[in-house]
């Protein structure tokens, strides 16, 4: 993956939101993700960067696309999909939850899309 392509997607969600200040962009150390070019980037945009462990494949999501990130597979997806349609299916929904409805102790045990909700500092996704 080129850091350009990253820097893309974080722009896009930029524009999306119309503002990405006070974000955090959580990524595993791939060289992309750690590069002068993606950290200036952040900086530009207001995103803190967050890499998780060396080698915590709780953090990190898996390349391959038959399995899914092993957090889906903690959270009861099966280790193995029939098909890709399938594999995509559970991991859209494992992280449709992940990213709106699951509580997190930085929110104050508030899920994220109500702690945003609640916030007036943060910008809705249109």
């Amino acid at each position: 993956m080129r850091t350009s392509l990253v820097g893309d997607a974080l722009r896009a969600a930029a524009a999306t939101r119309g503002s990405l200040t006070g974000a955090v962009f959580h990524s595993d150390h791939g060289a992309q993700y750690t590069s002068r070019e993606f950290a200036d980037l952040c900086a530009e945009l207001g995103v803190r960067q967050s890499t998780g462990a060396v080698g915590a494949s709780e953090t990190t999501p898996s390349a391959s696309g038959s399995t899914p990130p092993s957090n889906v597979r903690r959270s009861g997806a099966p280790g193995r999909f029939d098909g890709a349609r399938a594999c995509r299916l559970a991991v859209f929904r494992w992280t449709t939850r992940y990213n709106t409805r699951r509580r997190h102790s930085a929110n104050g045990q508030q899920a994220p899309i109500a702690y945003e909700r609640q916030s007036p500092t943060l910008t809705l996704a249109a």
